[in-house]
This record gives C-alpha cells, structure tokens and sequence, in this order.
C-alpha cells in the first residue's frame, strides 16, 4: 500500500503528543485532512489548531499544555504550578489559569479549568518562565511566586496548602526575600512576613 499524508500524520502525532496544524504545515503536508481524520476517529481536536492520536501517551505534562495550547495568554499558576515544580502533596485535579481582568473565557470542555483574574499587569510575566512541553511553550509560574500568589488566593486553596508550600521552598528553593517581592505584588506581605521571619 502507498505511504499517505494520512500515515504521515498519524505517524507525527505519535512523535508529538500534541500535533499543532502547523506542525503538520511544517512537515508540508496539508491539513485538509485533519478534519476527515478526526470524524473517522484517528485524531481527537483538544483545541484550536491542536490535535491529538486517541492512542497518545498522557503525562501529567499534557492537560496544561492542551489548555496552553487553547489559551496562549493564559499563566499557570497555583496548584498546577505547584504539581509542575513538585512542590506538596495536594494534587492538581484542574488546570489553574491566570488571566487578565476582562479576558473572553475559554470554552474548554476537558480537561477541567479553573480561572482566577488579575487586574495587576506584571502579574502576567514576573516570575513566569516559560517550559516547552509537548512542543507548546507553556508559561508558568517560578516556586517563589507560586508560593505568594497561593497566600492570596488562601481562601481558595486553603491556608494549609500554602503553609506546606511555603516550607517547602524556603530557604531550599527559594530565598525568603524573592518570595517577599512577590508577595508585595499581591499585596500579601503583611500576611506572609509572620511565616517567613520563622523560616529566614
């Protein structure tokens, strides 16, 4: 049998667990049949212009790069950011995205999301490094300000989250006073100083 742009394709979704269109452009091959490949049930749409191979590997990795993938403008933060760096033991059972006030909400249906906005605008970059993963690049936020923005956001993950995050960088992973400059951001220092003078 002949090798077709379908083989291909399929055999590009097996070396990405995500397959962006312009993954299958870059590979010259036309993206005329990705819609045909996912009514037959060869391809799943995850998002915009992202695709995946139903028989995919999954990752912890791959619900914040599918929702990355959807949402380019989004932050990781808070307990996605938390189970990226490995730091505590409550799992993320969604994807946490930082958006700015006023930002459209996504409409994705899996994996499950959780909003929270910001009026701040350095909010969106300082202390966001961006990871490559599944070839998405993925911004999310360093341990130092993960930490300070999960004291602001207490009431939503609660205070003993944060408290075991908290001693868990400092002074490990993070010093007390890079952990203090974002806790100024979010307003919260006067709540984390207490906590980091016991660990300083």
């Amino acid at each position: 049998m002949p090798y077709t742009t379908r083989d291909r394709i399929l055999e590009l979704s097996r070396e990405h667990t995500l397959l962006r269109a312009s993954d299958v452009r870059a590979a010259g091959l036309s993206t005329a049949i990705l819609s045909r490949m996912v009514e037959q049930g060869l391809m799943e749409r995850v998002g915009r212009g992202v695709y995946q191979n139903p028989a995919a590997d999954w990752d912890e990795h791959t619900s914040i790069s599918m929702v990355a993938a959807t949402v380019p403008k989004g932050v990781v933060v808070l307990l996605s950011a938390l189970a990226f760096h490995g730091i505590g033991s409550h799992p993320a059972r969604s994807v946490w995205l930082q958006l700015p006030m006023g930002a459209t909400t996504p409409n994705i249906k899996y994996p499950p999301v959780r909003i929270v906005r910001t009026r701040v605008e350095a909010a969106l970059s300082a202390g966001v490094d961006t990871h490559n993963l599944h070839g998405i690049d993925v911004p999310i936020t360093n341990p130092a300000r993960t930490v300070a923005d999960c004291f602001k956001h207490r009431k939503k993950v609660g205070l003993e989250l944060c408290l075991e995050a908290l001693r868990e960088i400092v002074p490990q992973r993070a010093k007390a006073a890079e952990v203090l400059r974002y806790a100024e951001m979010n307003q919260v220092e006067r709540v984390m100083l207490p906590y980091l003078e016991m660990l300083a």
